[in-house]
């Protein structure tokens, strides 16, 4: 009997050892959560990992800074701040990081203000007639999973203020071995409309690394999980399906990176808007249209009846080194399996 009891104990012991190894080591100093009037920070001990700005003017929430754990900001500052000399001015909407889409349509409902190319409401761009995605809750912050979360809630609109989706988007950041990671759970409910997400590679969970990382203007590295490298060509990354894809290179006089990750359990995989000038996007919505090469010849539109949900997962890893040393596949996996 005893020694029944201590193989039991022994399997029981192991097994939770295991349990415990998939979740993310929460440091001395823990993930804290901070909420404010316009703006959510997001810290680990005392160092701010990122805020997330919801502003009630905004186009959209976006985060901003995104900082490396070492402290280096690896995403563009312009137009939140002024441009520092040699820093790219183009692409206004591309505010650090944010999650949207470039082509929204909501069935039965007209769009009195529409984008030339454009069937529905433009959540991406920032162009005349421009959709906006309005935090319109903030939840009380929690520690769950060895890190710290907030619910927030988002109503995604016209130009001209007219409601078309809700949205409830849940984040959370965790401390894994030195390395920054955000959870974005995003819960789309069309519960206005039947609701057609637009063939457009111009989507939709993204971030714009600053100059001196990107592959044009600096020395950085664009990398996703099949190994393909660089933005162009059969071996580039644009247009390709894959789990995760990662942009690295020297800032500061510090080698930084920011790898997007796409969870596999997410309905719709993620092609990938990635450029050298400096964008990097998972988009689930191109097809055809979009000239995504994994999606060539497709013409399967993500729809939404009345009521329905579309569930999204991605996160954000902030990492010292580039793409090996950081050890973004290993984290990846450590991502997928933090799931509640």
């Amino acid at each position: 009997m005893k020694m029944r009891r201590r193989a039991a104990l022994a399997v029981w012991t192991a097994a939770l050892a295991g349990a415990w190894a998939l979740l993310p080591a929460a440091g001395p100093a823990g993930a804290n959560i901070e909420t404010a009037k316009d703006h959510i920070d997001f810290r680990i001990g005392n160092a701010l990992v990122t805020r997330y700005h919801i502003g009630p003017d905004l186009a959209k929430p976006y985060f901003w800074p995104l900082n490396a754990p070492d402290g280096v900001p690896v995403t563009r500052a312009w137009p939140m701040e002024e441009a520092k000399p040699g820093e790219q001015t183009d692409h206004i909407h591309q505010k650090s990081g944010w999650f949207s889409h470039g082509d929204v349509i909501p069935e039965g409902i007209e769009v009195k203000q529409k984008i030339k190319g454009i069937e529905g409401v433009d959540f991406w761009s920032e162009a005349a007639g421009h959709g906006r995605i309005v935090c319109v809750k903030v939840g009380e912050p929690e520690r769950k999973n060895g890190g710290a979360r907030v619910v927030t809630d988002n109503e995604w609109q016209t130009a001209d203020g007219v409601k078309i989706l809700d949205e409830k988007r849940t984040i959370a950041l965790y401390e894994v071995d030195g390395a920054r990671l955000l959870v974005v759970d995003s819960d789309l409910w069309a519960d206005v409309c039947p609701i057609t997400f637009g063939d457009t590679k111009e989507g939709s969970f993204g971030v714009r690394v600053r100059t001196d990382i990107t592959e044009d203007k600096g020395k950085g590295v664009i990398t996703n999980a099949d190994g393909k490298t660089g933005e162009k060509g059969a071996d580039g990354c644009w247009g390709r399906a894959s789990a995760w894809c990662d942009y690295s290179g020297v800032a500061e006089g510090k080698t930084e990176g920011v790898a997007l990750l796409a969870d596999p359990g997410n309905p719709y995989p993620s092609c990938w808007h990635v450029r050298g000038y400096g964008l990097m996007a998972a988009n689930p919505f191109g097809r055809d249209k979009s000239g995504f090469p994994a999606v060539k010849g497709k013409t399967d539109l993500v729809k939404l009846a009345k009521g329905d949900h579309l569930k999204l997962r991605y996160g954000i890893l902030l990492h010292d080194g580039e793409v090996k040393d950081g050890k973004v596949a290993e984290y990846y996996e450590r991502f997928v399996r933090l799931k509640e």
